[in-house]
């Protein structure tokens, strides 16, 4: 079918954008690599929205959490990626999280079965010349094609390394030491939970330091971490404590055993709705596949553990946003290209998705001949495009997830529960008013960008 917009990538964001278009009447073309014969070093299916790393999409508390508050202006956008996400999630306390398998295969189904989305599996190597176009290739992005952006932006890629971490099968872990739980028993129990004494500690902070690590090609060994997903061992190179106020934080864990704090603690979340695998949670790893097994089994617990998946690294790209692209997301020196997801330098599953509803909302708009204003900055949607889009400072641009700290400050002194809570819900009285705004129906009989998500 003839198309009005190209969508580049079919990850959260791609498949995202494309939803949001059809759902407003504009047929798209949907370009994947995978499934083509092509595929990615974390990758590991051809389905759309495949998650590579954890499962979890963080906080659905939209009351006092800044993600939390994303999701629920997603789903009040009628965001895909939140709908198959709340129809496959699996037990994680007071997080979102989801059966990966079952979710990814959900937004395959609703997007690939659209009858405005044609999904054709193919690699596109250079940036259209015109044409309304979404470039939503994520942090993978193939080489030729980074190639062509750099080429078309003047400047070159920014580039770092994300690590993914291992995934356990459940009957391999020893539950007569470890034992299920959520930290302050705030919600369901949904963390198995390996403790540590501090011998026990040391000797796996020693084991992380001495193993042996995945080797960097002399063009990877300048690029940067995301301080979100930085591997294991190279936050324990920083200092034997840092775990222990990291991801092995033990605060609010009682061992049932002892009755008190155990002085380190390994969480594992559940990543399937069978509950058959669990992952380490925060233990993200460049450690070869052979040390990663020896130096795991050290964890009480996990002495005979099983791994469906050991951890990886690959090298992610993003483009310099502040100084490339507008306030709905073109990139100025090409203005019929946008760009969304992971490659403007948002980090994480929803901020992805949710660049990804903007650009498409955003191109539906141009094709209509309307200019839809950005949501205001006080929402989450707001706060995070206007990041990416000029709040954040060019020179020193780094990947960011959503959080209070990209919104403009309230009013006044108050307690920090309380100034939580009255950014949601200035955010919430701020995204009707946008979404009240009058927006002319969208053209071949679709409902407009504006009245799909009522």
């Amino acid at each position: 079918m003839a198309h009005q917009v190209h969508i580049v990538g079919g990850g959260l964001a791609g498949s995202e954008a494309a939803w949001q278009l059809a759902e407003a009447g504009v047929k798209v073309r949907l370009s994947e690599m995978r499934g083509g014969g092509e595929m990615t070093p974390a990758h590991q299916t051809d389905a759309l929205a495949e998650l590579v790393c954890s499962n979890s999409f963080r906080s659905d508390d939209a009351e006092h959490n800044a993600v939390g508050l994303l999701h629920a202006e997603m789903r009040s956008l009628g965001s895909v990626i939140l709908a198959a996400a709340d129809s496959h999630r699996v037990p994680a306390g007071s997080a979102l999280a989801v059966d990966r398998d079952g979710f990814a295969a959900a937004v395959t189904q609703r997007v690939a079965g659209h009858p405005n989305v044609e999904l054709v599996r193919e690699r596109v190597d250079t940036l259209p010349a015109s044409g309304s176009t979404i470039i939503a290739t994520g942090p993978l992005t193939a080489l030729k094609l980074a190639e062509s952006i750099g080429a078309a932006t003047g400047a070159d890629a920014l580039a770092f390394f994300d690590a993914i971490a291992p995934i356990v099968y459940r009957d391999s872990i020893g539950m007569e030491v470890a034992w299920l739980a959520s930290r302050w028993d705030k919600g369901e129990a949904a963390y198995i939970n390996c403790p540590m004494t501090k011998e026990q500690y040391l000797a796996f902070h020693q084991a992380l330091l001495d193993g042996e690590k995945t080797a960097f090609k002399d063009w990877e060994k300048d690029t940067p971490y995301f301080e979100g997903c930085m591997p294991v061992e190279v936050m324990a190179e920083r200092g034997v404590d840092t775990l222990r106020y990291g991801p092995m934080k033990p605060v609010g864990l009682d061992d049932p055993r002892t009755g008190r704090w155990p002085y380190a603690v390994v969480q594992l979340r559940q990543d399937n709705s069978l509950g058959t695998l669990f992952n380490m949670v925060g233990f993200q790893t460049k450690l070869k596949h052979s040390e990663q097994v020896r130096v795991f089994r050290m964890i009480p617990g996990l002495e005979k553990a099983e791994f469906a998946r050991l951890g990886g690294l690959h090298r992610n790209t993003f483009i310099n946003s502040p100084q490339l692209l507008d306030s709905t997301l073109r990139l100025r020196r090409a203005p019929h290209i946008r760009f969304a997801g992971q490659i403007t330098g948002c980090e994480g599953y929803v901020e992805s998705a949710a660049i990804g509803l903007l650009a498409g909302r955003f191109a539906g708009a141009e094709l209509r001949g309307e200019a839809l204003a950005p949501p205001p900055p006080e929402t989450a949607l707001g706060a995070l495009l206007g990041h990416i889009t000029g709040g954040a400072e060019a020179a020193t641009y780094q990947p960011m997830n959503v959080n209070f700290g990209l919104f403009p400050p309230v009013e006044g002194r108050s307690k920090k529960a309380d100034r939580k809570r009255l950014y949601t819900e200035r955010a919430s009285k701020a995204l009707a008013g946008w979404l009240a705004k009058p927006v002319p129906a969208a053209p071949d009989g679709g409902r407009s960008a504006e009245a799909s998500a009522t």
